[in-house]
Parts: C-alpha cells; sequence; structure tokens
C-alpha cells in the first residue's frame, strides 16, 4: 500500500473510535463524498492496515473478574521449542493477548479468569504443561486505569 495521507489517518483515527460507524457518518467526518470513503476504507482493509473489526466486551459484566499478566522465561530457545511454546499458548483460551519479549523474560501473557480458583486450575494445568518453561511469574490486576485504547497514529503516524 502507498503511504498514509491526511485523510487516511483521520479514516484510521474514526474507525478505532466506532467501527460501527456509517460510511455517511464517516465520511462527513473525514471531510469526502460516500463513494470515495468508502473506496479508501475498502483500500485500508485490503491492504491489511485494518485487520479487523471486533466489540470491546467488559470481562467483569461476562464473569472474569481477573486479569493476571504473566511472566514466562524458557529454559531452551530452539526452533522447535519455540514454536511448540508459541502454539500451546495460542491454544489456551484465558491467554487473550501474548508478547515475545527481550530482556528477562521471554514471554508477557495477559490472562483473563473467572477467579482465583480458575487462574490456579489454569496455571496447574494448562501453563505448567507448556513445554521448556522454567519460570512463570505472575502479577493481578487491582483495577483497570486505561482500558483499551485506540493507537495514538494521528499523532505519530508519518503521511
Amino acid at each position: 500500500m502507498n503511504a498514509l495521507d491526511e485523510i487516511d489517518l483521520r479514516i484510521l483515527h474514526e474507525l478505532q473510535s466506532d467501527g460501527r460507524i456509517s460510511n455517511q457518518e464517516l465520511a462527513d467526518r473525514v471531510g469526502l463524498s460516500p463513494s470515495p470513503c468508502l473506496r479508501r476504507v475498502r483500500r485500508l482493509e485490503q491492504s491489511g492496515v485494518v485487520d479487523k473489526y471486533t466489540a470491546v466486551v467488559d470481562p467483569t459484566a461476562v464473569g472474569l473478574d481477573i486479569t493476571a499478566f504473566v511472566r514466562l522465561r524458557l529454559d531452551s530457545h530452539g526452533t522447535g521449542v519455540v514454536e511448540r511454546v508459541e502454539e500451546a499458548i495460542r491454544e489456551i483460551p484465558e491467554v487473550i493477548e501474548a508478547y515475545l519479549l527481550a530482556g528477562d523474560h521471554d514471554y508477557l501473557l495477559k490472562v483473563a479468569a473467572g477467579s482465583f480458583a480458575a487462574y490456579e486450575e489454569l496455571m496447574r494445568t494448562k501453563l505448567r504443561a507448556i513445554p521448556a518453561i522454567s519460570s512463570i511469574e505472575t502479577t493481578f490486576t487491582i483495577s483497570v486505569t486505561k482500558p483499551t485504547s485506540p493507537l495514538p497514529i494521528r499523532e505519530g503516524a508519518r503521511p
């Protein structure tokens, strides 16, 4: 895809704020007529800049009262080992985000669970079963001070 221009950045900003916005409203907000706006949105989708549309669900509203950040260290970093670890992480539904790290730990996982007992069960049956893990450290959240936010593309992107 060609470089993003200012209109593309405005479209992305609006879509991050409301992914269900109508094309007419989006076009009005970014200063385009509906047809060119829709073409730009489709181009952003087809090029992978817009990856997907999703709903943000309140975890406590669906009984997921525990959020934990889990740091993993591996005892081996061979290609086959790393692939098996990452596949195992992707298979655990309670792991809602996972990052490969540089530094003291190898992975950071964000985990959602219904209770401390459910988290303990997850640790015993799923996390400890992942191959080559040498340590697991967990930090539990108390509250959310800033929920998932749009990317700061308007300020930081270069058209």
